[in-house]
């Protein structure tokens, strides 16, 4: 029988971004609020209501700044596409967003049978956030996911 490790839940997200005050202004948005800067490193901790911490690694210094290269280009290469964060509202979460001129690039959109509807952003550096909630009533605008 092979052993396995027994993981208890996500600590945190490390996501690497270019611009760490412009970061942190969108995931403010998002309620995270910077718990400290790492001592000697390019990291910053920020952390919601909820316990949920991010680390902004704010040392990106390559690639297309107007593209993700895990999302936006025609090769699929291996790696993390995206993160998907449970919210308490989705027409809530919608206004917010409006609220804040963050687009909205894809949704709101249904999943399975469970009730669980989705918008997905992108960061300042493109990095694809989902925001799923469920049972949320009815929403404007749902469409069914189609891969």
């Amino acid at each position: 029988m092979t052993q396995t490790i027994a993981i208890e839940r996500v600590d945190h997200i490390g996501i690497r971004v270019r611009n760490l005050d412009t970061a942190l202004a969108f995931y403010r948005v998002l309620g995270f609020a910077l718990l400290r800067r790492a001592a000697g490193d390019d990291v910053a901790i920020i952390r919601n209501d909820h316990d949920v911490e991010l680390n902004l690694v704010f040392n990106a210094d390559a690639g297309d700044p107007a593209g993700n290269i895990l999302m936006d280009v025609p090769d699929k290469l291996p790696g993390y596409t995206h993160i998907a964060l449970r919210v308490t509202s989705i027409p809530a979460t919608i206004a917010a967003l409006q609220a804040n001129d963050i687009a909205i690039t894809q949704g709101p959109v249904s999943f399975g049978e469970g009730g669980h509807v989705s918008v997905f952003v992108r960061d300042p550096d493109r990095n694809v956030i989902e925001l799923r909630g469920r049972d949320q009533g009815a929403i404007d605008g749902v469409i069914r996911y189609e891969p």
